[in-house]
């Protein structure tokens, strides 16, 4: 294991500050809010998407910096029935990514609107949860397609769209839940895209718990072809993976701990082991599953992605 305290922190005085102007213009943007928090600014954009065919929804915040400066970009991937407020809302991100000089990207879970019949049935698949796959079922295949909007699409627009303060090529990702499973896929199937993943309470075989094998078989036609997008697979047929992997999960997540283990983090642990990843996997006593339980930890992972975020920079 890698251990991850102890990062030195930067912070750039109020002096040295540049804040974006809340007017700029954006051509294929619709900014919908904009809020200035910890001297950064946070803003909610729409766009039509090329991979959903839908609009589709993500908040960014960019903090304080000098002018000129380029900056590394954090995706947060949310989980089952989240938008991309869970964690603008509720994490207190903001405060680390300003300490830290990192760009937060959050998009949403899935499209929305789509029309897809049964996508609102249920709050595990369908709107909502569209489980950062690319769907291969008929009915599912012209919208459903989260994979490639997250590690296509979606950093595409960010560094054409705020392409005077993102550092092209340097970014990481994060995610809960679902989408701690997402961060992991999108990092696992994309080695030389990511400087570092990690996630809260990962679904970390997904081929092996309810969640995953209603998502699969929905999207993907089967559970078999869900181990393009199952981390524990990934990890046993391609790792290990040139980037270090930090995992958090509670010890009182009732989703690992309760009548059926959704999150399966032991098999994921065993797999990064027998390959050799680096890899921290820490256990904390008492967190649950909630957002007071990522609020806790959430500075600790900004702050393990900054160091290999610039890394990444000075070797560039």
């Amino acid at each position: 294991t890698v251990s991850v305290l102890n990062w030195t922190h930067l912070y750039i005085p109020a002096a040295a500050q540049h804040r974006p102007h809340p007017t700029r213009p954006m051509a294929s943007l619709t900014k919908k809010s904009e809020n200035v928090c910890f001297g950064g600014r946070l803003a909610k954009y729409t766009h039509a998407s090329a991979s959903t065919n839908t609009d589709m929804v993500f908040s960014i915040y960019i903090p304080p910096h000098a002018a000129g400066a380029k900056l590394p970009v954090l995706y947060y991937l949310s989980g089952l029935t989240c938008t991309d407020d869970n964690v603008m809302q509720k994490s207190g991100c903001q405060r680390y990514a300003a300490e830290h000089g990192v760009i937060f990207v959050a998009p949403d879970t899935s499209p929305r609107g789509a029309g897809v019949e049964g996508e609102d049935e249920g709050w595990d698949f369908g709107t909502g949860a569209g489980f950062y796959v690319d769907a291969t079922e008929a009915k599912w295949a012209k919208h459903y397609n989260m994979y490639s909007y997250v590690t296509k699409e979606l950093p595409a627009l960010i560094e054409k769209e705020f392409a005077d303060v993102v550092a092209p090529g340097v970014k990481s990702i994060t995610g809960h839940s679902m989408g701690g499973h997402g961060a992991l896929v999108c990092a696992f199937k994309n080695p030389d895209q990511f400087a570092s993943v990690s996630a809260f309470s990962a679904i970390g075989n997904p081929t092996k718990c309810p969640w995953g094998e209603k998502a699969f078989t929905g999207y993907l036609g089967g559970v078999e072809a869900g181990k393009a997008y199952d981390a524990t697979e990934l990890c046993n047929a391609h790792g290990p993976f040139p980037f270090p992997v930090l995992l958090d999960v509670g010890t009182g997540d009732s989703f690992l701990t309760g009548d059926v283990n959704q999150l399966q983090s032991s098999v994921l642990d065993a797999a990064l082991k027998a390959k050799g990843q680096v890899y921290e996997s820490r256990q904390q006593e008492g967190y649950d599953h909630s957002y007071f339980f990522i609020a806790s930890f959430v500075g600790e992972h900004i702050a393990f992605h900054a160091k290999h975020l610039k890394a990444k920079m000075q070797v560039a």
